[in-house]
């Protein structure tokens, strides 16, 4: 199967999702919520990329590390902003963003060399 060697980072990106919509959930609960603006911004941002580039990968996309570039953007601007709150879940998903983001990173960079842009093959 073409997405066996997209495994670990698709187990990435459904932990950091996951993460990301519980951190999301919490912070809204919290006393100060529009101190947790940005936090919960990013969270949503970086769970609906992490879930795409999961669903993606899991089709076996051309498309999937392009997209796994940007969710490791996504993950290291998620997991320093969530770093910045002592919260435990804020704590927890910063540290599955920054988990994710080295998977994205990784598989971006693999797809690299053998990368033809779509419009080439049409």
């Amino acid at each position: 199967m073409a997405h066996e060697k997209y495994e670990p980072c698709i187990e990435a990106c459904e932990i950091c999702a996951a993460e990301c919509e519980h951190c999301a959930t919490a912070c809204l609960g919290e006393e100060n919520v529009k101190m947790m603006a940005r936090c919960i911004q990013l969270d949503r941002t970086c769970a609906d990329v992490c879930s795409l580039a999961a669903r993606e990968m899991a089709r076996g996309s051309e498309f999937a590390e392009r997209i796994c570039g940007l969710c490791a953007e996504i993950c290291e601007a998620c997991a320093a902003e969530c770093a910045k709150h002592q919260a435990d879940h804020c704590q927890r998903c910063a540290q599955a963003c920054r988990d994710c983001a080295e998977e994205c990173r990784n598989m971006a960079e693999s797809g690299e060399e053998a990368e033809t842009p779509a419009a080439e093959r049409i």
